[in-house]
Parts: structure tokens; C-alpha cells; sequence
């Protein structure tokens, strides 16, 4: 019936529209756009078509496609995820929802449905009110080194490796509002191809203990090491660490004086991997840095290369003024490196650690990984001194206020 009535009154306005001379155009046509709602433009389109050429517009309107219940359930799987981006919640979405009956209220099989349809952009759309972004400023650390600088060529060309163990390492400083005192950094170290993370905490940036975490991080990852890329700070610019990648055989470059976008993948993942779970408060005690390690060796590292795809850079292309890039489809770590083996055998460790994933409940995992971070806070507050604890209360942690934030350097890999 509303599609008849649609009919009828558009004859009789394109009718009077015909017929009526220059001046009363205008007039028929505001009575138009006041009955219908159309915009002025298309409706000076519409009245000037011949009639038989015109499709009737009746009513269009399409239902909601997903109900409200399956939003409900995508936002919980949103927030135990980490709030993830819109591409990397859609890559996410298959591993974790066989775990979420047990977890999350109101998954049917319709929903369970619906949520395998949602493209990206609509889950852009529907989850656009609950993001919230918090903007903070990071003030760098980093003194230049200049001891041995002529032996560690620098890296200004851009990653095209082929193959994982050829890797980015910053450190991140936890010094809060008081960068004085000996304070702790994590140690992040990210692989190029297929975007594995380690970290580990340590107590200031000496020479020695930057070593030895990276030791550690060595022993973790599950293909060998070749190559490490830095910026030119003096904990990776001396000679404890040249003759370390010499004695291993591991290519060791550096990128440019004061040009962070040489380190652009090691810079984005501080954000995702350190910066978005710790935030920017002081940990400056021994309790506090075995609290991290604890996290970082187990159940963090865990979570990051098993359970939260991520998309690479596949290509920039000018048009214009603008650059347009183009993204590689969103995978996991884990799942990169069974591509990089698809045409060979599984080596052991991967082989073993896809079995594990297959065993674990990434729903049990962030909720471990979120007991062991507020413990981590009361351990942080027990330690404050009486400055530290004003400032910290009137400004306050971000740790999961900045939700779906991106950083400068996302463009590469996310």
C-alpha cells in the first residue's frame, strides 16, 4: 500500500512539474522534497525523467541484518580480545568463537551464524559508539651511541625478507612521570615476516642485561634467529652486543639518526604489545619486574602470536596526492609461519605449538592475562612514593582506555 500511495503522489508531482512554467518550478518542487524527503538534487533529477523511464521508489528500507543480540556477543568477543581492529576482530573471529559457549552469554547457533558473515566494515559501523581513544604523548629515551658505529652498517632500504628470523628490537621505558633513578624497560622484539613478538623486562639498560634478554627472547622463538635491526641507543650500539651477533652469526644493522620510521614495524608493535597492556606508568621494583616476566614468558606471548592476527603491507601505489596501500589478508603469527612451511614438513616446535593452540582457551587466557595484570597494578601502587602516587591518581593508566587505537606506523604491519 505505501508503495501505491508512492506511485500516485509522484505521478501527480511530476505532473505539475511538467506543466508548470519556469518561475513555479520551484515551488512545486519545495512541496516535493517537503512530502518525500528527498534531497533537492535528486529530486530535480527525478521530476525531469520522462515517466516511463522513472522506477518507482516505493519503500526500500531493509531490516537490520545482524540482531542486536549478536552485536552483544561480538563486543564481548571484542573485549576479551584486546580490543583488536576491525580487520584483525574479523581474522580473529574463527579461532575463538568454538571456545565461546563455554564464555560468552547469548551465542546461538543464528548468531554463531550471523557473526561468520560480518564483514569488517560493518563491524567498524556497529561497534563505532563503544570505541573510546585516548591520545598520550611518548618522550623518548634513547641516547645516541657512537661506539663502533662504522661496524654496524645502516639499514635505510625497506624489509623484503622471504623467510622468518629477521627482526626489529627497541626498548620501551616504564619511567612514568620521573625518569630518574634506574627504572624498568621491556626489551620488544618483533619478526619481519611473520610478525612473531617476544619481549622481556629488565632492570635499567645496561649492556649486559640488554644481552641477556635478547638471549632469552632468542631461546623462545621457534625458528632460528639470523638478523637483528636497532636504533643507534647505546644499549644496542656497544661492543657486548656486536660481539654477541658476531660469535651467532646474526646480522646486525641499525637504522638512521632520529628517523623512527626506519624501525617502523618494532615501533607499532611497542604500542600493541608493551604500551597498550602496561600503559605509561613507573615499575621500578624487582617484585614488579619478575611480575612482567611472569606475563611476557607465559600467557602474554601466548595470546599475541596465537590468538590476534595482524595484516602486513602487500603494496603502495600513488595516486595523486594520496598513497594508497593495500593489506595482505589478517593472520596469525603462528598461522604465517605453517604458510611459510605449506609445501615441506612442519618443523617440530611449529608442529608442537599448533597441537598446544588446538588444546587452549583463548577466553581462559585473557582472563589470566588480566588477573595477572591487576596484580601487577597492586604490586606497582604498593611501591609508589608519596609523589609518585599523586601523580599517578590524577592522571590515571590507559591500559585498555585507548580501545581500537592505531598508531603512525599501523601502515606496515598491525
Amino acid at each position: 500500500m505505501a508503495g501505491e500511495r508512492m506511485e500516485k503522489a509522484l505521478k501527480v508531482f511530476h505532473e505539475r512539474y511538467g506543466r508548470a512554467e519556469r518561475a513555479a518550478k520551484a515551488q512545486v518542487l519545495d512541496e516535493f522534497c517537503r512530502a518525500t524527503g528527498y534531497h533537492r538534487k535528486y529530486a530535480i533529477v527525478l521530476l525531469n525523467q520522462p515517466w516511463d523511464e522513472i522506477k518507482t521508489p516505493g519503500v526500500r528500507r531493509r531490516g537490520p541484518t545482524y540482531s542486536a543480540q549478536t552485536i552483544r556477543v561480538l563486543y564481548q568477543i571484542w573485549k576479551a580480545g584486546g580490543y583488536p581492529w576491525s580487520q584483525r576482530l574479523k581474522a580473529l573471529l574463527p579461532l575463538w568463537l568454538p571456545w565461546a559457549r563455554g564464555h560468552v552469554f547469548g551465542l546461538t547457533d543464528q548468531v554463531e551464524e550471523e557473526l561468520q558473515q560480518i564483514s569488517a566494515r560493518q563491524i567498524d559501523r556497529r561497534l563505532r559508539d563503544k570505541k573510546r581513544t585516548l591520545k598520550r604523548r611518548l618522550y623518548g629515551r634513547t641516547k645516541p651511541g657512537t661506539l663502533l658505529k662504522h661496524h654496524i652498517p645502516i639499514k635505510t632500504d625497506q624489509w623484503d625478507v622471504t623467510e622468518p628470523g629477521f627482526t626489529e628490537i627497541d626498548l620501551v621505558s616504564h619511567s612514568g612521570d620521573c625518569a630518574s633513578g634506574e627504572f624498568v624497560y621491556s626489551l620488544n622484539l618483533t619478526d619481519i615476516y611473520s610478525g612473531w613478538g617476544e619481549t622481556r623486562a629488565v632492570m635499567g639498560r645496561g649492556e649486559t642485561g640488554v644481552v641477556e634478554a635478547l638471549e632469552a627472547l632468542r631461546g623462545q622463538l621457534p625458528f632460528a634467529l639470523r638478523g637483528i635491526d636497532s636504533d643507534n641507543g647505546t644499549e644496542f650500539i656497544n661492543g657486548h652486543l656486536y660481539r654477541y651477533c658476531q660469535d651467532r652469526r646474526i646480522q646486525f644493522t641499525r637504522g638512521r639518526p632520529y628517523k623512527k620510521d626506519d624501525n617502523a614495524h618494532i615501533e607499532q608493535k611497542n604500542w600493541t604489545q608493551v604500551r597498550k597492556i602496561f600503559g605509561y606508568d613507573r615499575y621500578d621494583t624487582p617484585d614488579v619486574l619478575q611480575a612482567m616476566n611472569d606475563l611476557y614468558q607465559h600467557e602474554l606471548r601466548l595470546m599475541m602470536n596465537w590468538f590476534q592476527p595482524s595484516v602486513k603491507l602487500a603494496g603502495k601505489v600513488r595516486v595523486g596526492a594520496r598513497l594508497r596501500r593495500r593489506y595482505d589478508t589478517a593472520q596469525t603469527p603462528l598461522d604465517r609461519l605453517v604458510a611459510f612451511y605449506h609445501d615441506q614438513p612442519l618443523p617440530q616446535p611449529v608442529q608442537a605449538l599448533l597441537t598446544l593452540r588446538a588444546e587452549l582457551d583463548p577466553f581462559d587466557l585473557a582472563a589470566v592475562v588480566e588477573r595477572k595484570l591487576a596484580s601487577i597494578e597492586r604490586l606497582r601502587r604498593h611501591c609508589l612514593t608519596p609523589k609518585h602516587t599523586v601523580l599517578s591518581l590524577s592522571t590515571g593508566s590507559p591500559r585498555g582506555a585507548s580501545l581500537g587505537k592505531e598508531t603512525p606506523h599501523a601502515s606496515l604491519q598491525r
